[in-house]
């Protein structure tokens, strides 16, 4: 793009760009999203990180639009948990019916959970079946397409903010 319109750009200050622009560029378009529906998908897929592979929580509704995502470094019942607020507080989102997940077992435990500190509403059930998911792990593949071209990432921060930019540019 840089390259039509007569500029010589390097590929590293693209690079700078992204992780200055990307997390405000994500903040500002996501109050612009249209609504979700209220069955939510939510899954993870890895990301490999430096020579360790951390875990991208993503949740979308049943049509693929993409409600939020988290990089964390583990997939555990405290990392399911924290994604569980942070959906609860996107903007783009309506309150959920059903949440859909895979057979993990750190779901059911996170969901009680937030059941309890009422982060969830009380009426959301939980519903783990195995082919529920398939519309977020199709959607996996965007994110996951993107992430192979860039050759894997470093460091945990550099990894947020690129997906950050890869998710704006997704939704």
């Amino acid at each position: 793009m840089m390259r039509e319109r007569g500029l010589d750009v390097d590929h590293s200050t693209v690079f700078r760009w992204v992780q200055r622009y990307a997390p405000e560029i994500n903040k500002r378009m996501r109050l612009h999203l249209k609504m979700s529906g209220t069955s939510y998908r939510v899954d993870e897929t890895y990301i490999k990180v430096g020579k360790a592979f951390k875990y991208l929580y993503r949740a979308v509704d049943k049509d693929g639009q993409t409600i939020e995502f988290m990089l964390s470094a583990k997939r555990d019942v405290s990392a399911a948990k924290r994604f569980f607020k942070k959906v609860m507080r996107a903007d783009n989102r309506r309150l959920p019916f059903s949440i859909s997940v895979d057979k993990h077992a750190s779901y059911p435990e996170a969901f009680t959970l937030s059941h309890d500190e009422k982060v969830l509403p009380h009426d959301c059930i939980l519903r783990r079946v195995k082919y529920l998911n398939n519309v977020i792990e199709q959607d996996h593949r965007f994110v996951k397409k993107k992430v192979r071209a860039s050759q894997s990432f470093k460091r945990f921060h550099t990894a947020e903010r690129t997906l950050e930019g890869i998710e704006a540019m997704n939704s």
